[in-house]
């Protein structure tokens, strides 16, 4: 049996980044089927769930990249983990990486400010959280030590198919029930 010791971080960056993937995608299909037409009449409030798996996705995401301090393969500084462009491993994906945390955390602490912001315009501006999803998927693929592995495939397809397709259900306008913006407008004023 190998000690996990000298690995720990790394093991520890790589578990938090999986969840964070997970999480944060769980998250997005959460959020579009709040804000889209399928969910009209059928009684399921998923705000609350939402709210939780959101910021789990967040702490998951500063937990994937803080842990890297401790790692002694890369030792990355605060600033390599943090700030887009700094680092020299893997430079553009690891950019991505820094660029979807920071956006995911802010778009998703946004909620939290919504009245300063104005409804219509936090609406807009948390539209743009899948963005950051998609950002992070990439990152994700792109940096991920395990990115070629089978379990690693399929956990991204069943992380990524639903989000997808909901994404494009929403960007499409089809589906059953309500235009977008009433059920968008009950939602966001709760």
């Amino acid at each position: 049996m190998t000690d996990p010791g000298p690995h720990l971080f790394w093991i520890t960056s790589r578990a938090a980044g999986t969840a964070a993937l997970l999480l944060s995608s769980l998250a997005v299909c959460m959020g579009l089927l709040m804000s889209g037409r399928m969910l009209r009449g059928r009684g399921l409030d998923l705000r609350v769930a939402h709210e939780a798996i959101a910021l789990s996705a967040i702490v998951a995401i500063a937990v994937h990249a803080l842990s890297l301090l401790g790692d002694g393969y890369l030792h990355p500084g605060l600033a390599d983990v943090t700030v887009p462009f700094a680092s020299g491993y893997e430079t553009l994906w690891t950019t991505t990486g820094i660029v979807a945390g920071w956006s995911t955390a802010a778009l998703g602490l946004s909620y939290y400010a919504r009245r300063w912001i104005g409804p219509q315009r936090w609406r807009a501006l948390h539209s743009l959280t899948a963005l950051a999803w998609v950002a992070g998927v990439l990152h994700s693929v792109g940096e991920g030590t395990d990115a070629g592995r089978l379990w690693f495939v399929a956990m991204i397809g069943i992380a990524v198919i639903p989000a997808s397709a909901l994404m494009l259900v929403r960007a499409t306008g089809a589906g059953p029930g309500i235009p977008r913006h009433s059920v968008a407008s009950r939602s966001a004023d709760s």
